[in-house]
This record gives structure tokens, C-alpha cells and sequence, in this order.
């Protein structure tokens, strides 16, 4: 599964990855250490990220959390991941959360892969409700669920503690199947 973004492109996490995904996270670890704590001292060094990889391949192939990457076509360099996480196949909802490299932010990349992904999530994978959860200081983030289609549901009290600090309210956004 390759899904097209014009200069970048999405696939699925995999075990070559490990490399270029410690040089994001390391690269954009200011960025990362709030909201993406796990991910980022997963992946501190290259023996850290091979066993964050190999974890991620093994839980994509048993559909328990999806982890797909943003790659610039021409150098194949990792500029995003996508996490589609908090999978209930019961109530058929998924939840995406993102990142993009700094030098890729503001640029639409983003946008246009969640929307993306949102389709194929639909189309192939028996989703019907998707979710994005973001803090009200991340406008980026809520531009991103806005210019896809994602409705704003409500305030989440206290849903996401940071280290080291107090529980923060959280916006939560959904996207259903038509």
C-alpha cells in the first residue's frame, strides 16, 4: 500500500525505517517532547528506533495500532508519521495522530495525507468513526482536522497529562463514514 501526495508519499511503517525514523524524531525532539513523549524516547538511537520499528511492524500486521510514514519522493527522506491508534473494532473507531518535520509544516502535506489516509482507512480497513484529540494551543493540528472534514464533538476534560505537568483539556474532532 503506497498512497500518492504529489512530492511525498505514504506507506505503511517498515523495518528499514528504523534509521530514518530516529533522525526525525531526534532532529525534531523540541517539537515531539510534549505530546509525543513515547514515540520520542523510543527512538533517542538508532538501537532504540530498531526495536520501535520491529514493535510497530508487528502490531500493523496484527491491526493492533497503525503507524504509516510521509517520505519526500526524491531522496526518501521520513518527514511525517501517522499513527492510526486506540483501535475499538467493536465500535469501528480509530483515532490519528500526527507529526510532521519542521521543515515541512504549514506546507499542506498533512492535510492532504490525512485525507488520504481517512479514505483508505474507510475503504480497507472496516473503520467507520476516526478521530483527532488536540490541545486548543495546536492550531496547526486543528486546521489540519478542519480542512479534512472532521466536526468538532467537544472539550475532553483532563484527557492528556504531558510530563511533568497537570492533566490538559483536549478538543476532540470526528470524521464518520458516509
Amino acid at each position: 500500500m503506497q498512497l500518492n501526495l504529489g512530492a511525498y508519499y505514504i506507506s505503511p511503517i517498515a523495518l528499514k525505517d528504523a534509521w530514518k525514523v530516529c533522525n526525525l524524531v531526534v532532529a525534531n525532539e523540541d517539537r515531539l517532547k510534549r505530546y509525543f513523549p513515547k514515540t520520542l524516547e523510543q527512538n533517542l538511537t538508532p538501537d532504540l528506533s530498531n526495536i520501535f520499528v520491529e514493535k510497530k511492524v508487528k502490531q500493523f500486521k496484527n491491526k493492533e495500532e497503525f503507524l504509516f510514514t510521509i517520505k519526500q519522493n526524491e531522496t526518501n527522506t521520513l518527514v511525517g508519521l501517522i499513527y492510526l491508534k486506540e483501535l475499538d473494532w467493536t465500535k469501528k473507531q480509530g483515532e490519528f495522530a500526527y507529526s510532521i518535520d519542521y521543515n515541512v509544516e504549514g506546507k499542506g502535506v498533512m492535510t492532504e495525507a490525512i485525507q488520504q489516509l481517512s479514505e483508505y482507512t474507510f475503504a480497507h480497513l472496516g473503520i467507520e468513526t476516526l478521530q483527532i484529540i488536540v490541545h486548543n494551543s495546536n492550531f496547526g493540528s486543528m486546521k489540519v482536522a478542519e480542512k479534512c472534514n472532521f466536526a468538532y464533538i467537544k472539550t475532553l476534560k483532563k484527557e492528556y497529562s504531558p510530563p511533568g505537568e497537570n492533566p490538559l483539556d483536549m478538543e476532540l474532532y470526528e470524521l464518520y463514514k458516509s
